[in-house]
């Protein structure tokens, strides 16, 4: 049990990361990022590619992976989703739900239907083993990372001009841009800060799991429902809303057989969302 737990704790750090972009482009923009199951996927074929076929270190495929993210999250957001933004939250939303099938298409032609995984030492090593406990390196690695990047992100918020200047958009547009703050480009630098870290998640996943083109769909349920759990737009929220989501997947399949472990984790998102329909965290949205 004490291994499930922990186990659950760590997974659900690697959750926390693959939500948190989604959390954040929701709590500033109110847009529910269909592509972003998708978008962290291609962010782990881009670091995949850096691996094999140029034969370079993981960490350089990091480096790699995160800067054609943030790129090709700039102009999604300055040429797609800033020009239906004012026209209400459906275009928004088609837009994005086109870009996912756009992309799971992309890339199920370039790279086949095969499964994937990126070669990585840490899966393969253990930081503690002993008869009652073994802990993953890369697991507590994913986890660590998280803590940083949501740490990170709150004092990017509340201390930078940037990140006041989104906090601004993001409570009321119109006041922000009478205050002088160009609301389009506050999106634009949210979506490139989301995009950056969707990769360094993407590379996450791809270093602890085999993947596929379609895995977007996946990936896209699993921060769907750690943002849910947590608070929509609320970054704590999202680290303790993929706690949850780990350790209910791990000890359901420990009780009732793995077969079901899915299963449980999302009947624990369901009793929560019938007790607190907007999150455990839902004050601390968009903060």
């Amino acid at each position: 049990m004490l291994q499930v737990i922990i186990t659950g704790i760590l997974l659900g750090g690697l959750y926390s990361m693959i939500g948190v972009g989604m959390s954040l482009v929701f709590g500033i923009m109110g847009l529910t990022n269909l592509a972003h199951g998708d978008l962290m996927i291609l962010g782990t074929y881009l670091a995949l590619v850096v691996t094999r076929a140029a034969g370079l270190p993981l960490i350089v495929a990091v480096l790699v992976s995160v800067a054609v993210m943030c790129v090709l999250g700039f102009v999604i957001q300055q040429f797609l989703v800033n020009k239906v933004m004012d026209k209400g939250d459906a275009p928004a939303l088609l837009v994005t739900f086109g870009l996912s099938i756009f992309l799971s298409n992309l890339m199920l032609k370039i790279f086949s239907a095969d499964n994937q995984s990126i070669p990585n030492v840490l899966t393969q090593t253990n930081v503690i083993t002993t008869d009652k406990l073994t802990v993953s390196a890369g697991y507590l690695v994913a986890f660590i990372v998280a803590c940083v990047i949501i740490i990170g992100l709150t004092v990017f918020m509340q201390k930078t001009n940037y990140g006041r200047a989104i906090r601004a958009t993001s409570d009321d547009a119109m006041a922000a841009e009478l205050m002088g703050v160009n609301t389009k480009m506050a999106y634009a630098v949210a979506m490139v800060i989301c995009m950056g870290i969707t990769a360094v998640a993407g590379v996450l996943v791809g270093s602890t799991f085999t993947f596929y083109p379609s895995s977007g769909t996946q990936y896209l349920i699993i921060a769907f429902g750690v943002v849910v759990i947590g608070g929509m737009g609320s970054l704590f929220g999202t680290l303790i809303g993929g706690i949850i989501l780990g350790v209910a997947q791990l000890l359901g399949g420990f009780i009732f057989g793995s077969g079901v472990q899915m299963l449980i984790a999302y009947i624990v998102l369901l009793v929560i969302l019938a007790t607190r329909p907007n999150g455990l965290f839902a004050g601390a949205a968009r903060k």
